[in-house]
């Protein structure tokens, strides 16, 4: 795993300098080496984390006549297998590495490589004789892509978005409309970014630029299409689950993993058996998972190590933490995760984790509810409408949440599992109607192509392609990478996804249980209790937090700041404080959200606030 940079100039010389300052930018992502491309109007740049061919596979790396060359971000699981085929083709390899592949199955394949490929990837190549740039990124998002035209033509493209910083035609503006969907998500979703012109290079698309301009389409689709076949849906999924984890293990130096008090980790880690695990842990018992996954660790043979966070540490780290991701994000989930990837950095390069599993097997509890409640959805629909209208003038309490969310049918209001702040709410709060597009929007693609499957099937398909992509896999890729980190997820495999995209309802969750299937394979591997364990997600005692008076004092003075009377009614943003520290309500995401786009605006335009 590394990182990317590089631009192709509309005119004139590519310029080395400021290849060089992007690649700086990014340094992190890759300490043991870097390499550029200098041709022309081109100028492609490598920062390498060595993991696979040490010696043998710095890069830019070029194909046998020095046509192609490349840069990439990523592990090509299978390439062993698609080495021997090309060199069966007639292809010779100079070194042993993933990225070749890359280089002779482009040759012979051309796009059609793309869905050969089993792994996580972002890459560029470039084309010395057409001066054509072709980039693509993996089918789920696993690996992050950026791109930026300027307005003479100039594009850029890199790993981070803060890489764009040092090249002249970047103009660094703040694309404000972005904000109310953050506001609404906790992250920043769809191609959009907080940076006005800069864009995603979304999952399972590919970017070509040539002399007739440039082009984004999707070379992928991930659907579900459940079955009803009577399959032995945990045998399936424990059988290509161990070819995953086999795969994801391939490298040059030693892989560990992340254990928590989940599943899915849980399971990685009983297939794997790493010498060692890591795991984040909390002095606040009721959010501490560190004793059962040391107790886990004992179990399975494995060396465990806890780093436990303290209030002090995790506050001082949020300005590191949304630096590193490039736009706001609200997942507190992140900041432990800053923690656990440097305690694992100061051992090894390679970490196996948990990510993909909820969504591919349905996990998040909040997909029990078709099953829940179920005589409050029979009420009629002007009704259940006019309760959720008033419910949502209420303050905060327990049963205002579920009025509100009930009042509409599933398929008109799903957009994710972390709905923060609703329109009216937004409006109240906001200085601006900046006119942005609703949440919904966003989702609606999604409940369309998935029209007759099933309610579960049907909120899974949102999240793979919205949740999973833009805060989980995002955090996951930059916290990682702020400590020079591989992460590897071998729920995420193309083989995996092949399988669970066929899981009939049954299979999935019910009203007492999620991932029934998955949670039936583990089982073979691990003691009932871990594998029946209810689904958790990555707890982090923030709303405690809150409520001492040293912390609560730091947010106060965010939401006095500039930039707090420049985006929001401070008055507002005071009263969600208040009754949070008060008891009134729990506004602990609306508040964190708050504080984290804030942090942010300041580490990336902290001069403009006033």
């Amino acid at each position: 795993m590394c990182g990317i940079a590089g631009f192709v100039n509309a005119r004139g010389d590519a310029e080395g300098p400021v290849l060089q300052a992007m690649l700086r930018r990014i340094a992190h992502r890759g300490p043991d080496g870097q390499g550029v491309f200098l041709e022309g109007r081109a100028a492609l740049g490598h920062r390498r984390l060595a993991i696979i061919d040490l010696e043998g596979g710095p890069q830019p790396m070029f194909n046998e006549d020095g046509r192609f060359v490349v840069v990439f971000n990523g592990e090509i699981y299978n390439y062993q297998a698609l080495t021997e085929e090309l060199v069966a083709a007639g292809h010779t390899f100079a070194t042993r590495s993933d990225t070749e592949v890359l280089l002779h199955g482009w040759e012979a394949w051309g796009r059609d490589l793309l869905p050969r490929l089993r792994g996580m990837f972002a890459f560029a190549l470039w084309d010395r004789k057409t001066g054509t740039l072709f980039c693509a990124r993996d089918p789920f998002g696993i690996k992050p892509l950026y791109y930026y035209q300027a307005a003479d033509g100039t594009l850029l493209f890199a790993s981070e978005i803060k890489a764009f910083l040092d090249h002249p035609a970047f103009e660094k503006r703040l694309n404000e409309s972005q904000l109310e969907l953050y506001l609404s998500f906790q992250y920043s979703p769809g191609e959009e970014t907080f940076f006005r012109g800069v864009k995603k290079l979304l999952p399972a698309h590919c970017l070509t630029l040539d002399s007739s301009g440039l082009r984004v389409e999707r070379w992928w689709q991930a659907e579900f299409t459940p079955e009803l076949s009577p399959t032995d849906w945990a045998a399936a999924i424990d059988d290509t689950m161990q070819g995953s984890v086999a795969a994801h293990k391939i490298a040059d130096v030693e892989v560990a993993g992340f254990l928590s008090g989940g599943v899915d980790s849980a399971y990685i880690t009983a297939l794997a058996r790493p010498t060692r695990c890591y795991t984040i842990g909390y002095a606040e018992a009721g959010y501490d998972e560190a004793d059962q996954a040391a107790h886990l660790a004992r179990v399975l043979g494995i060396q465990s190590r806890v780093r436990r966070i303290t209030p002090e540490e995790f506050w001082n780290a949020i300005p590191a933490v949304q630096y590193h991701m490039d736009e706001p994000l609200a997942d507190a989930a992140a900041v432990a995760l800053y923690f656990l990837n440097g305690e694992a950095a100061k051992d090894v390069k390679v970490c196996l984790s948990g990510e993909g599993a909820d969504e591919f097997f349905a996990g998040y509890n909040i997909y029990k509810e078709p099953f829940t409640a179920t005589w409050y959805d029979r009420l009629p629909a002007g009704l259940r409408r006019v309760l959720g209208a008033v419910a949502e003038r209420l303050p905060a309490v327990p049963g205002v949440n579920f009025l509100v969310r009930r009042a509409r049918p599933l398929a008109q209001r799903y957009y994710g599992n972390t709905a923060l702040f609703t329109e009216r709410q937004k409006r109240r709060l906001l200085r601006h109607d900046y006119r942005a597009a609703l949440p919904f929007d966003l989702a609606r693609p999604y409940w369309q192509a998935s029209a007759g499957l099933d309610p579960v099937t049907r909120m899974q398909w949102c999240d793979l392609h919205l949740w999973l992509a833009g805060d989980i896999l995002l955090k996951a890729d930059k916290m990682s990478m702020a400590h020079s980190l591989e992460l590897r997820v071998p729920f995420l495999d193309r083989e995996v996804f092949a399988l669970a995209r066929r899981l009939p309802p049954d299979a999935k969750a019910d009203a007492r249980q999620t991932k029934k299937a998955l949670r039936a394979a583990a089982a073979r591997h691990l003691p009932l209790p871990s594998a029946e364990r209810k689904k958790r997600g990555f707890p982090v005692p923030v709303r405690d937090w809150l409520r001492d008076p040293v912390y609560a004092a730091r947010v106060r003075a965010a939401f006095d700041s500039p930039a707090a009377a420049r985006f929001f009614q401070v008055r507002q943003l005071h009263i969600l404080l208040d009754r949070h520290l008060r008891r009134r309500q729990d506004n602990w995401r609306q508040i964190f959200c708050i504080y984290c786009f804030l942090v942010w605006y300041e580490q990336f335009f902290g001069s403009d606030a006033a």
